[in-house]
């Protein structure tokens, strides 16, 4: 996952060396979730099929690749190249790691096993745009180095998988993860995935665009800060997953959208005006808001789903995050050509945070119901 993220604070320097704007940098990053999307649905079932160790195998695979694209890339059509093998990547690894960590964990550890490979996905996400920040401001070949790194890391991975034991009984088929939304499920989903959209577009921001609006708005071009501060938002959501893990999922939904909003609009002042301070804190604060509303929202759609259904759901729920993952990102791209940096970037973080909003007042609105039913009964 550290190299999903790892081109956040070279994207600048690409951009310099290849002569491309901001909106190409954003159709760059957002490449990235079509291989997710594809690799979700193609390849969404094959470990229970063909065992943990070579998904996790092909997935390393994929990674390097993409990190190898990126080592001799000179022009965008190999950086869009590289992002599509990147998403391949995560999307194989995602779904089939935290399988096998679940599957691998002793019986003492089996409960804490799914939030261990949770730290583990947001937690790569987060240190790709810090290492690289820190590769890129102070060591040598910045174009160069991060991927170097990431591809000695991947081999190590790779030479862990192959001792690792394999924990699938591999008895599923191999065939197209279908999308699927039954009747009974369909009014929380709406509401979460539409958070999870809003949560995941926030996050596209500040992976794909934060540098340029750290330079060009705030006024600072330091790479590893610009890597702390994307950093910031994956650590924080990662905290707030662990935290609200017990708490009860709408409940845990209707805040989660509550910080969103909060986040949000702390973003968009810390760019009206150019403060740093305000940018960490509204990263802190909206990070937390996505981690909630995201992976309380997949609680809540898994408890009114039927059980036969939930991966089904579950791929559903995770293509319409990632759908927010790039569509918006796009879209500021395109603003910002138009309007410029600053008022395309407050015009998203306030869009965000009606979006939010909207969710908010939906999950008040069901609990509201639900509570003047349970009175009647």
């Amino acid at each position: 996952m550290v190299g999903t993220t790892l081109p956040t604070p070279i994207y600048a320097l690409f951009a310099e060396h290849m002569h491309f704007s901001l909106l190409t940098t954003t159709v760059v990053f957002a490449t990235f979730v079509g291989g997710v999307l594809v690799s979700l649905l193609a390849f969404g079932r094959w470990s229970d099929a063909v065992g943990r160790r070579p998904m996790l195998l092909l997935a390393t695979v994929f990674a390097v690749s993409s990190a190898a694209v990126f080592l001799v890339a000179t022009g965008v059509g190999d950086l869009l190249l590289g992002r599509v093998l990147s998403g391949l990547s995560a999307g194989v690894a995602t779904g089939t790691a935290t399988a096998a960590v679940i599957e691998a964990a002793p019986e003492n550890w089996r409960g804490r096993a799914a939030a261990v490979a949770t730290v583990a996905n947001i937690g790569g996400l987060g240190l790709g745009p810090l290492l690289a920040g820190v590769l890129v401001q102070y060591a040598p070949a910045p174009l160069k180095l991060p991927f170097v790194v990431h591809i000695g890391l991947m081999l190590l991975a790779a030479a862990c998988v192959g001792v690792a034991p394999e924990t699938s009984p591999r008895n599923g088929r191999i065939g197209l993860q279908r999308l699927a939304l039954p009747p009974e499920v369909r009014a929380v989903f709406i509401t979460a995935a539409t958070a999870g959209f809003a949560g995941f577009a926030v996050l596209g921001h500040f992976s794909a665009a934060s540098p340029s609006f750290l330079s060009s708005v705030i006024g600072i071009h330091n790479n590893a800060v610009a890597g702390a501060v994307v950093f910031s938002i994956f650590a924080s959501s990662a905290l707030a997953q662990r935290a609200s893990a017990r708490v009860e999922a709408n409940r845990a939904l209707a805040v989660g959208c509550a910080v969103l909003v909060v986040g949000t609009l702390i973003v968009a002042a810390s760019l009206q005006f150019s403060s740093l301070a305000l940018l960490l804190l509204g990263a802190f604060v909206a990070g937390a808001g996505q981690g909630i509303s995201f992976s309380r929202g997949l609680a809540a759609v898994a408890d009114q789903t039927p059980a036969d259904r939930r991966a089904e759901v579950s791929s559903t729920y995770f293509f319409v995050a990632y759908i927010g993952l790039s569509l918006p990102i796009i879209g500021e791209g395109l603003a910002a050509e138009a309007w410029g940096l600053r008022t395309a970037g407050i015009v998203f973080a306030l869009a965000a945070a009606a979006l939010a909003t909207v969710c908010l007042a939906a999950v008040m609105a069901r609990e509201r119901r639900l509570s003047r039913r349970s009175i009647r009964v």
